[in-house]
């Protein structure tokens, strides 16, 4: 059974739900800080769950062996138990889950927000390497990555700004779960995403401040879905940023003019 956060009705402005997917580490949580009432408050129907091993859903154990598959498996299984189908929104390696569940799955519409690339990990995990060298070998060697985000300077640094408030940075911090060893190996080669194959119409969204990916691989995911880039001005987790809203509006701005 997967955590799933449920807030809100459809309504006959936005007859269309929306599914939110998070990244590594998360859990359906950073959604429900603001961005599940916001929509809510819009009328929209708006669910967040939280992938196998995350969050409140159990299999913590099994985690570091599911496949980008398996996350997509655990998509679908949401999904297709709603009225209609919904919009995608995936942040980080739930943009990488959202782009690899399009490519077989029908959707109204996708959002990808700080997403990762259509080209994977291949400069995220250097990245790890270049700010923390031993952290990484023993994170990727054991399989056990969260023991990489044991300081808060390190999450701040991935995932939030530098402006955004020491005791938010805290708390999140302490609410970061295990992820999976072979999503690792998906995201750098074995099975990524295949932009030809991709119908929907897609949304992305990317932060100035983000650790994880660069400004110019927000570009190169927006051009391979034929669309610009949103850009704004907070790091990483702009769910969870203090300028969130400004994210939501933009997102709320692009469905409505969507019909959705």
């Amino acid at each position: 059974m997967l955590e799933v956060i449920d807030k809100g009705a459809a309504s006959d402005a936005h007859p269309t739900p929306l599914l939110f997917i998070h990244g590594a580490w998360h859990g359906a949580w950073c959604w429900d800080e603001h961005f599940l009432d916001f929509f809510a408050d819009r009328g929209y129907r708006a669910v967040a769950l939280s992938l196998r091993g995350h969050g409140s859903t159990p299999d913590a154990k099994a985690v570091r062996f599911a496949s980008i598959n398996d996350y997509v498996d655990d998509v679908e299984s949401i999904a297709s138990g709603l009225p209609t189908r919904p919009v995608v929104i995936g942040h980080s390696m739930g943009g990488f889950i959202v782009q690899t569940y399009l490519e077989s799955h029908d959707a109204p519409a996708g959002i990808l927000v700080a997403s990762m690339p259509p080209h994977g990990a291949r400069r995220f995990i250097p990245r790890m390497f270049q700010r923390r060298a031993g952290r990484a070998v023993r994170a990727l060697t054991t399989g056990k990555s969260l023991q990489y985000f044991d300081s808060l300077d390190t999450v701040r640094t991935f995932f939030f700004s530098p402006t955004t408030p020491e005791a938010d940075v805290v708390r999140y911090a302490s609410r970061l779960c295990e992820e999976s060893a072979r999503i690792s190996v998906d995201s750098l080669g074995l099975n990524l995403p295949k932009p030809a194959l991709i119908k929907a119409s897609l949304l992305v969204v990317g932060a100035e401040y983000d650790g994880c990916f660069s400004t110019d691989e927000v570009h190169v995911t927006a051009a391979a879905y034929g669309t610009e880039a949103v850009m704004f001005p907070m790091g990483h987790d702009v769910m969870l940023e203090p300028g969130w809203r400004d994210v939501a509006e933009h997102i709320d701005g692009w469905l409505v003019g969507r019909g959705l």
